[in-house]
């Protein structure tokens, strides 16, 4: 089977450049999806789950870092960077795998060559970055976390405190945003919202459900090994897909 590659720039020029590069140095590749910011692309992981990621540092909705950092030792990620950008050192010091743009053939090739090696030896992807790409988000500016969510339609709009929601999820009509005074559906896509909340404060257990981790009492396995998460005075139950059980694998 061929490997499968996904690519995420906001700029199309440079997204362009790279998948005829990729054409070039590593024609059998399979790019299963490209996206334009960050949110997408995380979104087009959770449904492609490509073996190789290629990302750009700095994009809207969540930057590259962020969306690496969400993937973790899930698939191979390079990052994409402009040639002044400051994370070019970190990622040198670090030993992460990276391209300059414009991307070129003979960049490429050295970068293509390892990730060749590491899927043919079945060599994970790296689990000691945590530090780096934290220390990376950090660095990188982003527009403050939401302290209200803005929920309602027509003529009942309403402003929900993110502190009294307790969970969010998605259907294929909208989101319902679930509080502890009831529940409000809302036009956002779950998508987008997910990177205006604080991912210490909200974990995404699911690519239609984000929960709020103050009011999770716990997570339990059936008998098939699939995984649910328990919520603190309520009764319902919410999915965990396999991409998030490491959340409370390790608590």
């Amino acid at each position: 089977m061929s490997p499968s590659a996904l690519i995420a720039d906001d700029d199309e020029t440079p997204r362009a450049q790279l998948v005829t590069a990729l054409g070039t140095v590593w024609p059998e590749l399979n790019v299963v999806a490209e996206a334009a910011n960050g949110i997408d692309a995380w979104d087009a992981f959770l449904e492609r789950e490509p073996q190789v990621c290629f990302l750009d540092v700095r994009m809207p909705g969540l930057t590259g870092v962020e969306v690496a950092q969400r993937i973790g030792a899930q698939a191979h990620v390079v990052f994409v960077s402009g040639p002044r950008d400051h994370a070019l050192a970190v990622f040198d010091a670090g030993g992460i795998d990276h391209l300059i743009k414009p991307v070129v053939e003979e960049r490429l090739s050295p970068v293509v060559a390892r990730l060749k090696a590491r899927l043919a030896s079945e060599a994970g992807p790296s689990t000691d970055l945590r530090g780096l790409l934290d220390r990376l988000a950090g660095q990188i500016r982003r527009p403050a976390h939401l302290d209200f969510i803005p929920a309602g339609a027509g003529h009942d709009p309403q402003l929900i405190p993110v502190d009294h929601v307790v969970y969010l999820e998605a259907d294929a009509r909208h989101t319902r945003v679930v509080h502890t005074r009831g529940e409000t559906p809302m036009r956002q896509p779950l998508k987008e919202l997910l990177g205006q909340l604080d991912p210490s404060r909200f974990w995404q257990i699911h690519r239609s459900v984000i929960v709020n981790r103050a009011h999770v009492a716990g997570a339990q396995r059936d008998a098939d090994g699939n995984m649910v998460v328990t919520l603190r005075e309520r009764g319902e139950t919410l999915p965990v897909s396999r991409h998030f059980r490491a959340l409370f694998d390790v608590q």
